[in-house]
């Protein structure tokens, strides 16, 4: 085997690794709020700044680190957020107050938000175009894989209280993996994209203030009564983000690839995975908060709940790998779909007794129904990608995905708060609403289902 060879082998392990701990993180920190609060003496609305903090820093940085990484190179861009990751975890982990901790949470953020981008376009460029499909496929799993396992390891590492340490286990967790892909990146490649693209600063400046008055409000609005500034944050957006849509339509060096805007498919994807994400991660934040404040369970015994859910996930990601180049887009509304039937199921399931029972069939439907469909979104969406434009795609998707998790937590917990006479009827408004955004993705899916993949040969 050729040293080319080996190291295109030992590629995907080493992105697929990074990839997996920094969505871990992203969920991982939900169930060790409460102890959070308590061991650091901190009210509701820096709790939520914990939780917050993270994804506001890396949405914001998505769109702006693709283009770096063009332009200073993937496996750069890859080193430097890795190590800035497992460092600001540790800091994390022996944060003293809670200042310090939110701190440290928005380091980890935007170190995961430098790397993400990169991760895409790797596998978009330095892969033979035969291997992709199915590296995205795998890519995809491990997206769906980690989002599920943050809360199951997070209650397991809160119930354990691994050598009286509580809740600080939970943000060490990712390091070790971190530490092992930082070695690993010496295997990548060093270009980034062709003719060394300039960086739009002022764009870039524009489109993280625009996001970061969008996604702070809509993050910590609802945990905290929506004060004034969460309001304002959000007028404030508005006009932030249409200067910085004109700046990139008539500036010479467009953080966004025009490719990405004019091209049907990667526009109808785009929209498809923000309106998906505004379901999955707001499920099971309400899961985990339904079972634990009504129905009294402890952390470990809500991750335990979650286990067909997040165990059916890695049976559908692996499926898909092999139905979407037969099935195409069609497997993304068959997934949309059940998801959709499953929300449907759960709001009479969960309050029942024996309710654990109850909802296994259920839960392990709609995991293997999202394992399949987040494991071939981007593998559709980037497949249709302009070699020049795969950078912003590489920035655009993940962060439509995280601005849909953040709209979708905060919609869905308005569902659940709105007026109910008891609380199995907050929780049916909460699986109505999620059951009306799946059932949308699957209407929206329907625009990407004829542009279905060929069949494989013999």
């Amino acid at each position: 085997m050729t040293r080319t060879a080996t190291r295109r082998r030992l590629l995907l392990p080493v992105v697929l690794s990074a990839t997996f701990v920094q969505l871990l993180s992203v969920t991982v920190a939900q169930v060790a709020t409460p102890e959070i609060r308590a061991d650091l003496a901190a009210g509701v609305g820096a709790g939520h700044l914990v939780l917050a903090g993270y994804t506001l820093a890396y949405a914001c940085v998505l769109i702006t680190a693709a283009r770096l990484g063009d332009r200073w190179g993937y496996r750069r861009l890859f080193v430097v957020g890795t190590a800035g990751f497992a460092l600001a975890a540790t800091a994390c982990a022996f944060a003293p107050t809670i200042e310090t901790l939110i701190a440290a949470r928005l380091a980890q953020g935007l170190a995961a938000g430098l790397v993400t981008p990169q991760v895409f376009s790797l596998v978009q460029t330095a892969l033979p175009p035969v291997r992709r499909p199915r590296a995205l496929g795998l890519l995809g799993a491990t997206m769906a894989v980690a989002s599920l396992t943050g809360p199951l390891l997070g209650g397991l590492l809160i119930g354990a209280d691994l050598f009286g340490l509580g809740w600080r286990p939970v943000f060490l967790l990712p390091v070790p993996v971190a530490l092992a892909a930082l070695a690993g990146a010496v295997v990548l490649p060093p270009g980034g994209a062709a003719g060394w693209p300039r960086v739009d600063w002022l764009g870039a400046a524009l489109v993280m203030a625009g996001l970061g008055l969008l996604v702070l409000p809509l993050s910590v609005g609802p945990g905290t009564g929506w004060p004034p500034w969460t309001l304002a944050c959000l007028l404030g957006a508005a006009p932030v983000l249409a200067c910085c849509v004109r700046a990139q339509r008539r500036g010479p060096a467009p953080l966004i690839h025009p490719d990405v805007l004019r091209d049907r498919g990667a526009r109808t994807g785009v929209v498809l995975v923000l309106v998906f994400n505004a379901g999955v991660p707001s499920f099971t934040y309400l899961l985990f908060l339904h079972v634990q404040s009504v129905s009294g369970y402890s952390a470990t015994e809500a991750a335990v709940l979650s286990l067909p859910f997040a165990g059916a996930a890695i049976v559908g990601s692996a499926s898909a790998v092999h139905l979407t180049p037969f099935l195409g887009g069609r497997l993304l509304t068959l997934g949309a779909s059940l998801l959709a039937l499953t929300m449907g199921v759960l709001a009479v399931a969960v309050g029942t007794t024996p309710e654990r029972w109850a909802t296994v069939p259920a839960l392990a439907v709609g995991g293997a129904a999202f394992g399949a469909f987040t494991a071939s979104v981007f593998a559709l969406v980037l497949a249709r990608a302009a070699p020049e434009a795969v950078g912003s795609v590489s920035g655009v998707l993940p962060t439509a995905q995280q601005l849909g998790g953040t709209l979708g937590i905060t919609l869905a917990t308005l569902a659940y708060a709105a007026p109910a006479s008891t609380p199995a009827g907050a929780w049916r408004h909460a699986m109505l609403y999620q059951a009306a955004v799946f059932l949308l993705a699957a209407a929206i899916s329907l625009r990407l289902a004829p542009a279905r993949a060929r069949r494989r040969p013999g």
